[in-house]
């Protein structure tokens, strides 16, 4: 697993892109596993501070219930005319100690959920010309191009 700052030092041009593209919009789909081991996908809004791609929950909602239980998730940004993004690995609460380093002041009042995500994979995907174009980047492994038309 990599924190975002890795990402950022090993595949630094996609790490922009992915960037770019969450950035572009305020939500995004994040895809967490039930009890029952069946996906759920709810909204969410993510943040890059602290050297991690960080995101939140209103307190006790399901969510965050998920991702208490099995950290195993998926983000995938709003997705554009030029393609999207997506990232994949584990939500790790932050601790009531760590919390300000991942406060926006955006937050509603009250107490929240806040996590950070433990990067396995981010992926960008677009159409080039006649070619579906799929750029993948894994710790340690740099980025693979993999084209289809």
């Amino acid at each position: 697993m990599a924190t975002w700052k890795q990402f950022e030092s090993e595949a630094p041009e996609l790490a922009r892109e992915v960037r770019r593209r969450f950035e572009a919009a305020e939500t995004h789909v994040l895809a967490t596993l039930r009890k029952d081991g069946a996906p759920r996908v709810s909204g969410s809004e993510v943040d890059f501070m602290a050297g991690n791609l960080s995101f939140g929950s209103m307190l006790h909602a399901v969510k965050a219930q998920d991702l208490r239980r099995d950290g195993r998730c998926a983000i995938h940004a709003h997705p554009t005319s030029n393609g999207d993004a997506k990232v994949a690995g584990v939500a790790v609460e932050n601790t009531d100690a760590e919390k300000a380093a991942y406060t926006t002041g955006k937050e509603p009042p009250g107490d929240f959920h806040s996590f950070r995500l433990d990067l396995h994979e981010a992926v960008v995907t677009a159409v080039e010309g006649d070619e579906l174009v799929i750029r993948l980047w894994r710790p340690g492994r740099g980025v693979e191009t993999f084209r289809r038309t």
